[in-house]
């Protein structure tokens, strides 16, 4: 038994990391002063894009991409049914009409093929596919320019939930996320690759887009004089459209700034990690690694290995249980999003509607990787799982 927990994943932080938030903690800007432009700065200095709206979580972020966008009930958005609730839910926060399209066998990010027969489907009943929202699921990069290509042939938005590949690579190019999607989400919870404690970011090259993000971040308020239909002094604001609060604190965006520094390196180990991993799993039978692409360059937020439970006669509930009671702690990501209770109760999904993203969920285990996972450790959770498994 290890003698400390080891998780599938958890935030690195060090001293340089308080101590710029003991920095910020002493200025007199808390919320909404300058750390907050500059961590928007420092993410589209980074990814490449026009604009960095920084936001309460990546949750906030996907509601106010939706919001901006105009989405209604007369549209129909489309998502993987393998990830988080977030990326189909923002769909339901603007009335709109959730779906999915299946999942690729191999990458296991949304199927091109399989997303083309659903918007086809909906089109014969008279639906309009308004937006498409694709995963880059565990870092594994969608097949974006078949993605463009079918949002050019069927008026479609390109939205990027890009939460768990900050720092992945497209044809060489970590940039690519903003040069393929009208809009981009991230996310800095703290199993993520860098973090804010709670945070998001909304990157995108449509300043129009981005101009009513802001508004709607903080409240639909506004002292911009070209919005205002009266003014009568610098006290003066007025709401002009209902928003929320989903603003970040300067003390988060301070913390960004410094893990944003330390993203590469944080990338490096977790590809090593995953290197370990595929020398340590790659040649067994009934066992699956991740499949990456020649063009991508992955950049494992998670792991996910798959397992044949039934031929090696055990459960994954045994499984999860033996490798606890070594304080091994692994994830399951994810439960199919359209056979959660809500979904089939509300919208008519049933099992079988995604049979690859539902034979992917039966199989997956999350290993755990994160940049303070030592070798020793690592080497402990391979052999454990060798050990239960009998391989």
């Amino acid at each position: 038994m290890s003698e400390k927990k080891i998780s599938y994943g958890k935030q690195n932080i060090d001293d340089s990391d308080l101590n710029e938030v003991v920095r910020v903690l002493k200025t007199d800007w808390l919320t909404q002063g300058p750390e907050v432009n500059n961590f928007e700065k420092n993410l589209c200095n980074y990814f490449g894009s026009t604009n960095a709206i920084a936001v309460a979580n990546g949750t906030a972020s996907l509601h106010l991409i939706a919001k901006a966008s105009g989405w209604n009930s007369d549209d129909t958005i489309i998502t993987s049914p393998i990830s988080f609730l977030a990326s189909i839910n923002c769909a339901l926060y603007c009335n709109a009409n959730p779906d999915f399209a299946d999942i690729d066998e191999k990458t296991y990010t949304i199927d091109p093929g399989k997303l083309e027969e659903k918007i086809l489907q909906l089109k014969k009943s008279g639906k309009k596919v308004k937006a498409v929202v694709a995963v880059d699921f565990a870092g594994n990069v969608c097949d974006w320019k078949s993605l463009k290509s079918l949002s050019e042939k069927y008026n479609f938005e390109l939205i990027n939930d890009f939460c768990h590949a900050l720092g992945a690579e497209y044809f060489n190019d970590k940039q690519y996320a903003v040069k393929f999607a009208e809009a981009v989400n991230t996310s800095f919870h703290p199993v993520k690759h860098i973090t804010t404690g709670e945070g998001g970011a909304v990157l995108t090259d449509n300043s129009a887009l981005a101009e009513k993000i802001k508004l709607l971040r903080t409240h639909g308020m506004t002292k911009d004089v070209n919005l205002l239909e009266e003014n009568h002094g610098s006290w003066y604001y007025e709401m002009v459209d209902l928003g929320f609060n989903y603003r970040i604190t300067d003390f988060q965006c301070a913390l960004g700034s410094n893990q944003l520094k330390k993203l590469d390196e944080f990338l490096i180990k977790r590809r090593k990690i995953a290197s370990l991993y595929d020398q340590a799993f790659a040649n067994i039978e009934n066992i699956t690694i991740p499949f990456v692409r020649p063009e991508v360059k992955h950049a494992y937020h998670l792991y996910p290995l798959l397992i044949d439970f039934d031929k090696f006669g055990i459960s994954r509930r045994d499984l999860f249980e033996q490798l606890a009671s070594k304080n091994i702690f692994c994830q399951v990501h994810y439960i199919p999003i359209h056979l959660q209770p809500y979904y089939k109760n509300n919208f008519g999904f049933k099992k079988n509607d995604f049979p690859v993203a539902e034979k992917f969920y039966s199989r997956e285990i999350s290993l755990p990787v994160y940049p303070d996972l030592s070798e020793s450790d690592q080497l402990f959770v391979i052999e454990s799982l060798k050990s239960i498994l009998k391989i």
